[in-house]
């Protein structure tokens, strides 16, 4: 049986945060303590926050200590932000944007409700007021949720959606310990020059000759060129956004990729790209493998415009449909596709140091990357042919990995959005998805042996 309550009656406390002042450094100065804001917002479960204030914050303000396993909704945030929800899985306090709600163990399951929540997005959303359409801690107390009256079926139910998420998690970690051993031989190789001469040894380290290069302003070595990154660019094409159903000549069904799936893309999130219709006659502007595709429009005050993400064959075989990207990015192919990886960490290096921020115009109030003036004034380095081959080499062997661990949590993401409804409402019962918990199982298991093996790697 089924009951509808208010969340204040299953709860112990539900409250928000605060800021505490930024120009007091004592708050803030050496913090231990985690402070989540909402962008972080949505995950699953959250065990560490970005910024971290001090003891005496929590002493000389009125910001609260939130428990762990405490429930946590995004009540401001731009674009998808507000109504996502997380669990906060250890002791963290939280800005003014987070409604936190300790949920009574006596009356109700933690993650019983996380999830409950995840499939009210919409309902919550519609709860907002004001100017900025934001939520308020007061409405949330008031939510009703649906909840089943025995708490050891509530548990029952969100272990079943919680294995799924647990898989997904699993596989992001692997996937995050698969870029930083990427990231780490692109820094040793190309940014330190100690990729590996012909003894095996670290080039520079090693005695290898360097010259001065007054483009750069630095030291590179002998043999490399440096050039404009224009020159790396075989062509671009133009991005489209079609029609959402088929009309007239708009009859190509693809994906179109937005600058909002580009971190889905990556995996640093979950990707849901529309689908869309396009006249058959663009057709060519369809992503093959090894293009790139950069967000030109968009960012915000704090994120500029030139996210990246690439394309592979392992990348196409994720979807049903070809491949676009929207008006708002823009795709580019490479002269040379081996030089792919290189162009990425580079020019995510570029990103992650603010250096977009300077190449950006406006137009309607909106941010657009001067994407033709960056490319045709800034400088890179040109390795040895021999070293790109051996990185490019490596690189497809850690894409092909985590290829399929994304390909394998879009099925596991599929299958727990199906389940999270018909769970919630009855509709499913636990003991009619046995088989699908077994897939699940054996998708864990096969991923926590790559990861032990990515571990051992990293070791040595």
């Amino acid at each position: 049986m089924f009951k509808a309550q208010k969340l204040k009656e299953i709860a112990t406390n539900i409250g928000s945060g605060i800021t505490p002042s930024r120009s007091n450094k004592a708050f803030w100065n050496n913090g231990t303590i985690p402070w989540v804001k909402t962008e972080q917002i949505g995950q699953h479960k959250i065990y560490d926050s970005n910024e971290k204030i001090s003891q005496a914050a929590l002493d000389e303000t009125s910001i609260k200590l939130f428990p762990a396993n405490t429930v946590s909704v995004a009540m401001y945030g731009e674009g998808k932000t507000r109504g996502n929800v997380s669990i906060l899985k250890k002791e963290m306090t939280t800005n003014q944007a987070c409604c936190n709600i300790v949920v009574d163990v006596q009356k109700a399951d933690h993650e019983y409700v996380y999830y409950y929540l995840k499939t009210q997005y919409n309902q919550l959303r519609n709860l907002s007021s004001g100017v900025r359409k934001n939520l308020n801690s007061n409405d949330i107390k008031e939510f009703e949720i649906r909840l089943p009256e025995e708490i050891s079926y509530q548990k029952r139910i969100a272990s079943v959606l919680s294995s799924l998420d647990s898989k997904i998690e699993l596989n992001n970690s692997i996937n995050r310990e698969l870029e930083a051993m990427a990231k780490t031989i692109y820094d040793y190789w190309f940014v330190q020059f100690d990729f590996p001469n012909f003894k095996g040894k670290p080039y520079k380290a090693s005695g290898g000759k360097m010259i001065w290069n007054e483009q750069l302003k630095r030291e590179v070595p002998v043999g490399w060129d440096v050039v404009k990154m224009s020159d790396w660019i075989d062509i671009d094409k133009s991005g489209d956004w079609g029609k959402d159903e088929p009309e007239g000549n708009f009859t190509t069904k693809v994906t179109c990729i937005r600058g909002a799936d580009i971190n889905g893309l990556n995996g640093l999130d979950e990707l849901k790209p529309p689908t869309r219709y396009i006249l058959e006659k663009n057709a060519f502007k369809i992503l093959k493998s090894h293009d790139i595709v950069i967000e030109i429009s968009g960012g915000s005050p704090t994120q500029s415009t030139g996210r990246l993400a690439f394309i592979t064959d392992a990348t196409i075989k994720r979807f049903e449909n070809p491949l676009i990207c929207s008006n708002f990015c823009k795709p580019i192919s490479l002269k040379d596709e081996k030089l792919l990886y290189n162009f990425v960490y580079y020019w995510n290096s570029l990103y992650a140091n603010g250096v977009f921020f300077g190449y950006e115009g406006k137009t309607s109030g909106i941010k657009n990357l001067l994407l033709d003036s960056f490319v045709s004034s800034y400088y890179t380095v040109v390795p040895d042919y021999k070293i790109v081959n051996q990185f490019y080499e490596f690189m497809e062997n850690i894409q092909a990995k985590k290829q399929a661990a994304l390909e394998e949590n879009q099925k596991l993401s599929e299958m727990r959005d199906w389940l999270l409804p018909m769970l919630m409402n009855g509709q499913v019962r636990v003991d009619d998805v046995k088989e699908e918990l077994a897939m699940a199982a054996e998708l864990g298991a096969k991923y926590v042996k790559l990861r032990k093996k990515v571990a051992s790697v990293n070791k040595k």
